[in-house]
């Protein structure tokens, strides 16, 4: 069962880091990028942050727990600010964020 908690939370996080990364670049990409920059930096910290928490399930690391606890919490600050936003790729990256955050808090049980 612990195994695939972890591996569901593999495939939350890499989903979610490329739905981060995605909608950082779609946001770049709007007439008028601006309104955005709240929503592009948490994009690519979460991106980063999910992609830490990636390397340290792979490798099943002493901090794991905390990195995935951690990258909860930016998913679902992602999530919340991406959910602001009527564009598609604003309302992919939060739900790809808000299924990361909750694998990532089974990782903690």
């Amino acid at each position: 069962m612990a195994d695939q908690i972890k591996d569901a939370c593999l495939r939350a996080c890499n989903d979610c880091a490329v739905a981060c990364l995605q909608c950082a670049m779609a946001s770049l990409n709007e007439a008028d990028p601006k309104p955005m920059v709240r929503c592009i930096a948490l994009d690519l910290e979460c991106a980063d942050i999910c992609r830490l928490a990636v390397a340290s399930m792979a490798r099943g690391g002493e901090h794991m727990k905390a990195i995935c606890a951690l990258c909860a919490t930016a998913c679902l600050g992602c999530a919340a600010e991406c959910s602001k936003h009527s564009m598609d790729h604003c309302q992919h990256c939060a739900e790809a964020c808000k299924r990361c955050a909750e694998a990532c808090l089974a990782m903690g049980n």
